[in-house]
Protein backbone atom coordinates (compact mmCIF):
# COMPACT_ATOMS: atom_id res chain seq x y z
CA UNK A 1 0.00 0.00 0.00
CA UNK A 2 1.48 3.33 -1.01
CA UNK A 3 1.98 6.07 1.57
CA UNK A 4 1.02 9.70 1.49
CA UNK A 5 3.38 12.40 2.73
CA UNK A 6 1.79 12.40 6.18
CA UNK A 7 2.46 8.70 6.87
CA UNK A 8 4.92 8.17 9.68
CA UNK A 9 6.09 4.56 9.45
CA UNK A 10 7.00 3.24 6.04
CA UNK A 11 9.44 0.93 4.34
CA UNK A 12 10.58 0.15 0.81
CA UNK A 13 9.70 -3.03 -1.07
CA UNK A 14 12.38 -3.44 -3.73
CA UNK A 15 10.48 -6.19 -5.55
CA UNK A 16 7.34 -4.09 -6.06
CA UNK A 17 9.25 -0.79 -6.06
CA UNK A 18 6.83 0.80 -3.59
CA UNK A 19 7.45 2.79 -0.46
CA UNK A 20 4.73 2.14 2.09
CA UNK A 21 3.16 -0.56 4.22
CA UNK A 22 1.84 -4.09 3.72
CA UNK A 23 -1.43 -5.50 4.97
CA UNK A 24 -1.33 -9.26 5.51
CA UNK A 25 -4.89 -10.51 5.81
CA UNK A 26 -5.77 -14.13 6.66
CA UNK A 27 -9.40 -14.91 5.85
CA UNK A 28 -11.49 -18.06 5.90
CA UNK A 29 -13.49 -19.44 2.96
CA UNK A 30 -16.47 -17.05 3.36
CA UNK A 31 -14.05 -14.11 3.57
CA UNK A 32 -14.20 -13.42 7.31
CA UNK A 33 -10.93 -12.00 8.68
CA UNK A 34 -9.01 -13.93 11.31
CA UNK A 35 -5.61 -12.22 11.40
CA UNK A 36 -4.57 -8.80 10.09
CA UNK A 37 -1.05 -7.61 10.84
CA UNK A 38 0.16 -4.38 9.25
CA UNK A 39 3.89 -4.09 8.64
CA UNK A 40 6.26 -1.78 6.84
CA UNK A 41 6.89 -2.70 3.19
CA UNK A 42 10.32 -4.24 3.66
CA UNK A 43 8.80 -7.22 5.54
CA UNK A 44 8.48 -10.16 3.15
CA UNK A 45 5.10 -11.71 2.39
CA UNK A 46 6.13 -14.97 4.07
CA UNK A 47 7.21 -13.23 7.28
CA UNK A 48 4.03 -11.15 7.29
CA UNK A 49 1.88 -14.27 6.94
CA UNK A 50 3.78 -15.95 9.77
CA UNK A 51 3.22 -12.84 11.89
CA UNK A 52 -0.51 -13.14 11.16
CA UNK A 53 -0.50 -16.78 12.23
CA UNK A 54 1.56 -16.04 15.35
CA UNK A 55 -0.81 -13.27 16.34
CA UNK A 56 -3.93 -15.44 16.21
CA UNK A 57 -2.70 -18.96 16.96
CA UNK A 58 -5.57 -19.63 19.37
CA UNK A 59 -8.24 -18.74 16.80
CA UNK A 60 -6.61 -20.85 14.07
CA UNK A 61 -6.29 -24.13 15.96
CA UNK A 62 -8.99 -25.85 13.87
CA UNK A 63 -7.47 -24.86 10.52
CA UNK A 64 -6.33 -27.91 8.55
CA UNK A 65 -4.99 -26.29 5.37
CA UNK A 66 -3.85 -22.85 4.27
CA UNK A 67 -4.34 -21.83 0.62
CA UNK A 68 -1.67 -19.38 -0.62
CA UNK A 69 -0.28 -18.17 -3.93
CA UNK A 70 3.15 -18.89 -5.39
CA UNK A 71 4.83 -16.10 -3.43
CA UNK A 72 4.60 -18.20 -0.28
CA UNK A 73 6.31 -21.31 -1.66
CA UNK A 74 9.25 -22.90 0.06
CA UNK A 75 9.94 -25.54 2.63
CA UNK A 76 10.85 -23.11 5.48
CA UNK A 77 7.46 -21.37 5.19
CA UNK A 78 5.60 -24.69 5.05
CA UNK A 79 7.43 -25.97 8.13
CA UNK A 80 6.85 -22.72 10.03
CA UNK A 81 3.10 -22.85 9.32
CA UNK A 82 3.02 -26.49 10.41
CA UNK A 83 4.77 -25.62 13.69
CA UNK A 84 2.70 -22.48 14.35
CA UNK A 85 -0.87 -23.59 13.64
CA UNK A 86 -0.47 -27.25 12.60
CA UNK A 87 -1.89 -26.78 9.11
CA UNK A 88 -0.74 -27.97 5.71
CA UNK A 89 0.10 -25.38 3.04
CA UNK A 90 -1.54 -25.65 -0.39
CA UNK A 91 -0.02 -23.47 -3.11
CA UNK A 92 -2.03 -22.32 -6.14
CA UNK A 93 0.06 -22.86 -9.24
CA UNK A 94 0.27 -19.90 -11.60
CA UNK A 95 -0.47 -22.06 -14.65
CA UNK A 96 -3.74 -23.16 -13.02
CA UNK A 97 -4.76 -19.56 -12.40
CA UNK A 98 -4.70 -18.60 -16.09
CA UNK A 99 -7.21 -21.16 -17.32
CA UNK A 100 -10.80 -20.13 -17.89
CA UNK A 101 -13.43 -21.98 -15.93
CA UNK A 102 -16.84 -21.00 -14.63
CA UNK A 103 -16.63 -21.07 -10.86
CA UNK A 104 -19.64 -22.26 -8.86
CA UNK A 105 -21.24 -19.66 -6.63
CA UNK A 106 -20.67 -21.04 -3.14
CA UNK A 107 -21.53 -17.83 -1.33
CA UNK A 108 -17.91 -17.06 -0.51
CA UNK A 109 -16.41 -13.65 -1.06
CA UNK A 110 -14.28 -13.24 -4.17
CA UNK A 111 -12.49 -10.18 -2.81
CA UNK A 112 -12.28 -10.20 0.98
CA UNK A 113 -10.27 -7.00 1.16
CA UNK A 114 -11.89 -3.99 2.78
CA UNK A 115 -11.03 -1.98 -0.32
CA UNK A 116 -13.88 -3.75 -2.08
CA UNK A 117 -16.31 -1.96 0.24
CA UNK A 118 -15.26 1.40 -1.24
CA UNK A 119 -13.54 2.65 1.91
CA UNK A 120 -11.81 5.74 0.59
CA UNK A 121 -9.73 6.00 3.73
CA UNK A 122 -7.86 2.84 2.70
CA UNK A 123 -6.87 3.79 -0.85
CA UNK A 124 -3.48 4.89 0.48
CA UNK A 125 -1.86 4.81 3.87
CA UNK A 126 -2.48 8.22 5.41
CA UNK A 127 -1.89 7.21 9.02
CA UNK A 128 1.19 8.14 11.04
CA UNK A 129 1.26 4.87 13.00
CA UNK A 130 0.79 1.28 11.88
CA UNK A 131 -1.69 0.61 14.69
CA UNK A 132 -4.00 3.37 13.43
CA UNK A 133 -3.90 1.85 9.96
CA UNK A 134 -4.76 -1.53 11.46
CA UNK A 135 -7.76 -0.05 13.29
CA UNK A 136 -9.04 1.52 10.04
CA UNK A 137 -8.86 -1.92 8.40
CA UNK A 138 -10.79 -3.42 11.32
CA UNK A 139 -13.48 -0.75 10.91
CA UNK A 140 -13.69 -1.42 7.17
CA UNK A 141 -14.14 -5.15 7.79
CA UNK A 142 -16.79 -4.35 10.38
CA UNK A 143 -18.70 -2.36 7.75
CA UNK A 144 -18.28 -5.25 5.30
CA UNK A 145 -19.67 -7.73 7.82
CA UNK A 146 -22.59 -5.50 8.76
CA UNK A 147 -23.54 -5.09 5.09
CA UNK A 148 -23.57 -8.87 4.64
CA UNK A 149 -26.03 -9.47 7.46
Amino acid sequence: MKNTDTAGQKGYDAGKKISGIKRHIAVDTPGLPHAIPVTTAEVTDRNGALAAFDRCTGHLQHVTSVLVDGGYSGKPFTEAVQQTIGAAVEIDKRSELHTFAIMPNDGSSNDPSPGSTKCRRLWKNCERKLNTSLQMIHLAFLVLLLRRS
